[in-house]
């Protein structure tokens, strides 16, 4: 087990390593552009979670919501759509606004606020910086900035549940302060009559009026109103101010707003946003002509060509639109004041934006092919001293030779070739920070790889070993032998010799110590393995003789597992298929429970419809809408389905097989009805808290903390109670399902409250066909609902309370798989960022508190876990299996999908599907190692069942 723990969660990392590891290095030379600076001071506008479309687009009357910046673009300025790459969050995107690099995700480890890794940025090369803005963004970059002055409200103000356009106002009203102290303080008036001199005012209300009330209502559109109003003052401010029009202007976004109003994916809600320039420095507009919309075949860094054609709603084609990359923007600042860009800016300079002679274009951009190329450089140096074999970029061996080149254009004044080869410089460049950032993969991939086949190997050797019956045939006197003993001594030093000698080349060649930890593992793993070469013997031998039809089905349980798994794994990119599966599982199991039930019976009507409702749910949209009334009356079919269980249990005859197998032949009630009524109490109060909380968030007011409090109190309490229930197997797992209730409800928005049901009653079918396979064929013959002891394994309990693991009890790993899956993707798909609901908690909390709401989120996804974890439970109990035994299949089979995935890892297409790909494969490490807290949770609601088995010696 601590194996396992420890593998998981070390090659889980393995992928920051391989594909995300920081681009940043240090020791860069600045390169300062050779032209004369067109401006003097710069003012960047970043409006927090705006879309492009909600800001370009007219309003219902076929007016801009916008209608000062819409000015600036009709005659001023330049506009276009800067296109961001995901994961589309603040951090990430202000960090490629302002440092010109895409951060990579591993920053959310910090909680995309601290810096992994310190950079260089626009502010760290003016003379002098200014901000305003959130509390979350600014230290990012202003923290520890001597040059910097910097001025944020505090965290308490971020509230969702109120109108935050008062956020945007609160920075323009301190930077319009600024300007009104420096009439009488000299020293501050002389720093803001410097140059390179750059104020930023961060404009927070757009992205937290998107979370709180989406981006289609009207709060957030009359949102886009107030930022404009502000612009435009703050734009007169400073012109009144200065008077000298060496002010330029960038009025941008971070990332935009899905309309669920959340963000964090490739969607073009989340990647598209706005770009307005204007100022100093700054190209006038131009009018649209077939040739500036040309498709020049180049791609956007989430995968939008560069022809995409302007929306009508916009009203916007008649002028040129010139779209950038959302890294292009810091270089584009950098030259308008004259500075070096950012060490490790990898954005390429939209010449499109600056007004500039041909001369001046071609120095602009050849520092900054310059910049991207010493950075190249620096990579290439710190790989070359720590190889022992070094493999350089080939197309840059003689990249002295591009410079000269390029030098002698410019001085020749062959401008437009110089702009050409400067393109080039650029795009080899970044094709060599790439080849040295992919340096490590094959070495990489192939031992995480090994490690992963290796301990696969070792869990089956392990459950063959510990928890099947091999041990107790003749094969286990042969295991033990002086020869044996030598051989696995050797293989022990050989494997202990190796793991030294790669440590030693590791150590020269300088890799980081999680390098030492990979390799280490892969070694120890396939060391251990063949050190019990003769228990492999001993099972290949046993193979050897074995009947036919046992080999054949040993193979045919391996290809169908396989096909199940892959199955599995194309859920995750098609999450419908789960629908075919349960429609075809619904009839499986009817047939099932048919065949084995004596009499007529309604259970197998009861299998048939809940495998068929819980279909549905996987065809309905990934993004759930609201639906108030629809969680209110999923509250109403909880408790239904509670008092129809609590029922079946109770109405069953006491010589009826299943009462027998689910209650055990002592015929006791013992039914807690005051605590059943209670639950039930809770669940209705809980509907009714969803109404209450969610009409006064519709009224625009805030949610008060009486409500908050009972919210908190209902959910907390609700889940003590299944402790103090009955023991019997439909009571106890009837109040956990109860318990968790309350909770589920009150973190639901939509159809997924309904989901909770519908995955209740597919456990009880669960349930019920397990126990018609395991016990009810000997109904028929016995006269009995128990089987006969020898039935169970008598002679393989080995005074255990459980029996030893069978090839058939594969299924019932696989169903737990299915269902764990089925948990997760029920009700959307929990491999998109932005698939995480925010509005999910507010009826707990409404200030923003990024910890305490993603511990919400996260024990809403774990409910359902909770639910089928009871469920496999109860079936282990019944089939007196070993659960730890159970444990290491579903981990098996987990981690051939783990490894499938680690596969399907990309790092070419767009990054839509690059991080899709990455969420998959976290997802599935993160499943197999939580899953034994799963167990252990969960053993606090299970560990005290009863079943019929469980009374079976009193019979």
């Amino acid at each position: 087990v601590l194996m396992g723990i420890v593998l998981h969660a070390v090659y889980m990392m393995s992928i920051f390593d391989i594909y995300f590891k920081s681009p940043i290095v240090h020791g860069i030379d600045p390169v300062t552009p050779r032209i004369t600076p067109p401006a003097e001071r710069l003012v960047l506008f970043i409006a927090d979670g705006l879309r492009a479309d909600k800001f370009f687009e007219l309003d219902t009357v076929k007016k801009p919501r916008a209608p000062f910046l819409r000015s600036i673009i009709y005659e001023k300025g330049r506009w276009g759509v800067s296109h961001a790459r995901p994961p589309t969050e603040s951090r990430p995107g202000h960090v490629a606004i302002i440092a010109g690099f895409y951060e990579d995700p591993s920053a959310v480890t910090k909680g995309w606020k601290e810096n992994p890794v310190e950079f260089d940025s626009v502010f760290n090369r003016s003379r002098h910086t200014y901000a305003f803005g959130s509390p979350d963004i600014l230290p990012i970059f202003c923290g520890g900035l001597n040059h910097c002055s910097w001025s944020s409200y505090p965290h308490e103000y971020e509230d969702f549940a109120t109108d935050a356009s008062f956020l945007d106002e609160w920075s323009f009203d301190h930077f319009r302060g600024l300007l009104n102290k420096s009439n009488e303080d000299h020293v501050l008036k002389q720093l803001l009559h410097q140059d390179k001199l750059v104020i930023f005012l961060h404009l927070l209300g757009c992205d937290t009026n998107g979370h709180g009330h989406r981006p289609y209502s009207s709060i957030y559109l009359n949102n886009v109103k107030v930022v404009d109003k502000g612009v435009e003052e703050t734009y007169n401010l400073i012109e009144e101010y200065f008077k000298d029009n060496r002010t330029a202007y960038i009025f941008t976004a971070d990332h935009g707003m899905s309309d669920k109003g959340s963000h964090g994916d490739g969607h073009p809600t989340n990647t598209d946003t706005p770009l307005v320039a204007w100022g100093a420095g700054i190209q006038k507009p131009r009018l649209a002509t077939s040739e500036s919309s040309t498709d020049i075949g180049l791609r956007f860094v989430d995968e939008h060509r560069h022809d995409m054609p302007t929306p009508p709603a916009w009203d916007l084609k008649s002028i040129e639109r010139v779209d950038v990359n959302q890294a292009d923007i810091a270089p584009l600042m950098t030259t308008l004041l004259g500075l070096p860009s950012p060490l490790n800016s990898v954005g390429s300079l939209p010449m499109e934006y600056l007004n500039l002679n041909k001369e001046e274009q071609a120095e602009a951009a050849f520092a900054n092919a310059k910049q991207i190329l010493n950075q190249f450089v620096r990579k290439s140096q710190l790989k070359q001293s720590r190889s022992l074999h070094f493999r350089p970029f080939g197309p840059l061996t003689r990249l002295h030779i591009f410079v000269e080149e390029i030098e002698k254009l410019i001085s020749s004044r062959q401008y437009e070739a110089a702009l050409h080869s400067t393109q080039d410089l650029i795009t080899l460049s970044l094709a060599g920070l790439h080849y040295f950032q992919t340096y490590d993969w094959f070495a990489l991939m192939t031992t995480i790889t090994m490690g992963y086949l290796g301990w696969m190997v070792y869990v089956i050797l392990h459950v063959l070993k510990c928890y099947t019956s091999f041990l107790a045939t003749p094969y286990e006197t042969r295991l033990k032998t002086g020869a044996n003993e030598v051989r696995n001594k050797r293989v022990r030093i050989f494997g202990g010799l190796l793991m030294v000698l790669f440590s030693v080349i590791l150590l020269i060649e300088r890799s980081p110590p999680l390098y030492h930890i990979y390799l280490g593992v892969a070694i120890f793993l396939w060391t251990a393995i063949f050190s019990d070469s003769s228990f492999i013997q001993a099972l290949w031998r046993a193979l050897q003789v074995s009947r036919l039809i046992l080999i054949a089905k040993l193979m045919a349980m391996c290809i169908v597992s396989f096909l199940i798994l892959e199955l599995l794994v194309s859920s995750f990119f098609e999450r419908r298929i789960y629908s075919g599966v349960f429609l075809i599982a619904g009839i499986v199991g009817a047939v099932v429970v048919s065949c084995n039930t004596p009499g007529l019976s309604m259970v197998p009507a009861f299998v048939w419809a809940s495998c068929w409702f819980i279909s549905g749910f996987t065809l309905m949209p990934a993004e759930i809408p609201d639906h108030t009334q629809l969680v209110v009356f999923s509250g109403i079919i909880l408790v239904l389905i509670a008092i129809s269980v609590r029922s079946f249990d109770c109405m069953l005859p006491k010589q009826d097989p299943w009462h027998r197998i689910i209650s055990g032949l002592k015929h006791k009630r013992g039914v807690s009805w005051r605590l059943f009524i209670s639950q039930i109490i809770l669940v209705i109060l809980s509907s009714a808290m969803v109404w209450i909380s969610t009409t006064y968030r519709a009224q625009r007011r805030q949610l008060l903390l009486f409500h908050q409090l009972i919210n908190w109190f209902l959910a907390g309490f609700s889940m003590v109670l299944p402790l103090f229930s009955s023991h019997r197997l439909l009571d106890r797992l009837s109040s956990i399902f109860l318990g968790f209730g309350p909770a589920f409800l009150l973190l639901s928005i939509g159809y997924e409250a309904l989901f909770y049901s519908a995955l209740a009653i597919v456990l009880i079918s669960w349930i019920l066909v397990e126990c018609a396979i395991l016990y009810l064929p000997f109904s028929k013959t016995q006269g009995v609902g128990l089987p006969d002891q020898n039935t169970v394994d008598k002679e393989d309990t080995r005074q255990r309370n459980h029996r030893f693991l069978r090839l058939s009890d594969v299924r019932i790993a696989l169903c737990f798989l299915i269902l764990i899956n089925v948990a997760f993707f029920g009700t959307g798909n929990v491999a998109s960022i932005a698939s995480f609901e925010i509005s999910s908690v507010y009826r707990f909390i409404t200030i923003f508190n990024p910890f305490i709401m993603a511990a919400l989120l996260l024990f809403k996804l774990f409910i359902p876990f909770i639910l089928v974890t009871c469920a496999f439970s109860a079936i282990t109990n019944l089939a007196k299996l070993p659960r730890l035994g159970c444990y290491f299949m579903v981990l098996l089979f987990s981690d051939v999908m783990t490894i499938h995935f680690f596969f399907l890892v990309r790092n070419t297409g767009s990054w839509m599907e690059i991080g899709n790909s990455i969420s998959h494969f976290g997802i599935m490490s993160a499943q197999v190692v939580f899953i034994l807290l799963l167990f252990a949770i969960t053993n606090i609601y299970t560990k005290d069942i009863q079943t019929g088995l469980s009374s079976h010696k009193e019979v």
